[in-house]
């Protein structure tokens, strides 16, 4: 290499290019969707095995088993299902990049989070029925640990980011992280009506 040939040379300068983005744009986003891919794939294992148990035949519930009480389920799926209504406005204030309506909404979905995860601790005592008995309590609290694995997992990613959000001043990656979470908060949500179908109306319709 002769000395009037430079090492290196610049083809484009990206320096005021941003060091965040929303949706796709984001490798982040990308990461969450992926972990929210494989999720879904346990999920849809866990209901093969319940769908493929069932049709085996027999009592289903077996005889002496009561299906699990709708009181605190449907508690539950009313609750979960609501949550949906400050989440979404969440996401769209992130995109706004408001801060004191951020603040807030990670609040509330903190305190909703809290919420739904005592009633679900009420509703796991509502199975009527212990995990090893047989077949039939296996597949019902294998969907029901899963979802519940969900709701806590994304409980203290919502608390983190609520403690982050209080006692920093966040910068737009911040409020991209708020998003992305706002995402997964939504898959936790969408995936309970299957789940929770095959859990309380599987043992009674099915």
């Amino acid at each position: 290499m002769s000395e009037e040939t430079p090492a290196f040379r610049v083809v484009g300068d990206v320096s005021a290019l941003p060091d965040y983005a929303f949706g796709p744009r984001s490798i982040l986003w990308w990461g969450n969707s992926a972990f929210m891919m494989i999720e879904g794939t346990a999920f849809v294992l866990a209901a093969a095995a319940y769908l493929y148990i069932r049709g085996k035949g027999g009592h289903w519930p077996p005889p002496g088993v009561r299906p699990p009480d709708l009181l605190w389920g449907g508690l539950f799926t009313a609750g979960l299902l609501l949550s949906e209504l400050p989440n979404r406005w969440l996401q769209a204030k992130t995109r706004q990049f408001d801060l004191a309506s951020v603040r807030f909404g990670v609040l509330v979905m903190t305190l909703a989070g809290l919420a739904l995860a005592g009633v679900r601790a009420v509703e796991l005592s509502h199975i009527n029925v212990r995990w090893g008995v047989d077949a039939y309590a296996s597949c019902i609290w294998l969907l029901m640990v899963l979802h519940t694995t969900h709701v806590v997992t994304d409980l203290g990613d919502t608390a983190v980011l609520c403690l982050w959000m209080f006692t920093h001043q966040p910068g737009p990656s911040q409020f991209s992280d708020v998003n992305d979470n706002c995402s997964y908060w939504t898959f936790v949500v969408v995936t309970w009506i299957p789940i929770g179908f095959l859990i309380y109306l599987g043992p009674r319709l099915l």
